[in-house]
């Protein structure tokens, strides 16, 4: 049993993809936590289909290259968070309509992008499906790095975003600036989607900042308590889900949210019982 448990942590590769998907976890628990909150799961999903014309960008300037595609991918992810915003706060169009012109339209641009690249189905695959296994030293390193920038925000912004998101009133009295700190929140959904690609990729992308952080919110309503367990929850989800990945043989990012998933069903079957 010993070995059995161990075998998979035996090749250096795994490793880093644990550290990866631990790194991923935390960051999405944090700012997914927000999303839950919010109903901003709709956002999280069209951010994270938009980020494709930045990757398509990238792969035609720099191959496929991690850097070139990482950075593609962000300042695609930033240039839709801003449009969002713009959109929605310059004009009478609500906020989802606003999400859904610039989901559509950028995802659009993605396909007709990658379309003209020859072969390109097995070198983008990976960031639609993720490719964890993949993860190098140098990506961790990214990571971490935008990781604890992320993380850093969210603390320094704790008390604005929680007046924000539970009473919207309140913080309208305080003349809390709702305008920046919901680019800010924007900006950092956008940093997190590119962040976790590499770790589950843009079609799972969702799940991944909505899953644990609701499955947490089933367990408690304390925003930190929450943020906490939804952490837990990640990294367990991301661990288990690498194990399963390893013995069934099946795409991990499909095994890593498939895991977040039974934790939420499961916790939500028990709730659901002991109601009844």
């Amino acid at each position: 049993m010993i070995e059995w448990l161990l075998e998979p942590w035996h090749y250096a590769f795994m490793l880093r993809a644990l550290l990866g998907t631990t790194l991923v976890g935390i960051v999405c628990a944090v700012v997914g936590s927000y999303i839950v909150l919010r109903g901003m799961s709709f956002l999280g999903d069209a951010l994270a289909h938009a980020i494709l014309p930045g990757v398509a960008v990238g792969y035609l300037v720099g191959g496929s290259a991690q850097d070139a595609l990482f950075w593609g991918a962000l300042g695609a992810a930033l240039l839709s968070a801003f449009g969002i915003g713009a959109i929605s706060r310059g004009t009478k169009i609500k906020e989802d309509t606003a999400i859904g012109v610039i989901f559509a339209g950028m995802f659009a641009l993605g396909i007709a992008l990658v379309s003209t690249v020859r072969n390109y189905a097995g070198d983008l695959a990976h960031f639609l499906f993720g490719d964890v296994l993949a993860i190098r030293t140098a990506d961790l390193w990214r990571i971490g790095g935008l990781g604890i920038v992320v993380i850093l925000i969210v603390f320094l912004l704790y008390k604005e975003f929680l007046v924000l998101s539970f009473d919207p009133v309140l913080a309208a009295t305080l003349r809390i600036p709702a305008k920046g700190l919901n680019y800010a929140l924007l900006v950092l959904i956008a940093l997190t989607i590119v962040i976790s690609l590499q770790a589950v990729g843009v079609a799972l992308m969702v799940a991944m900042l909505t899953t644990p952080a609701a499955t947490a919110y089933l367990l408690t309503r304390r925003l930190p308590v929450m943020m906490a367990l939804a952490a837990v929850l990640s990294v367990l989800a991301g661990l288990v889900g690498l194990y399963v990945s390893y013995y069934l043989g099946i795409a991990s990012g499909a095994a890593i949210v498939l895991t977040a998933t039974f934790f939420f069903a499961l916790t939500w079957g028990i709730k659901a019982w002991r109601k009844n």
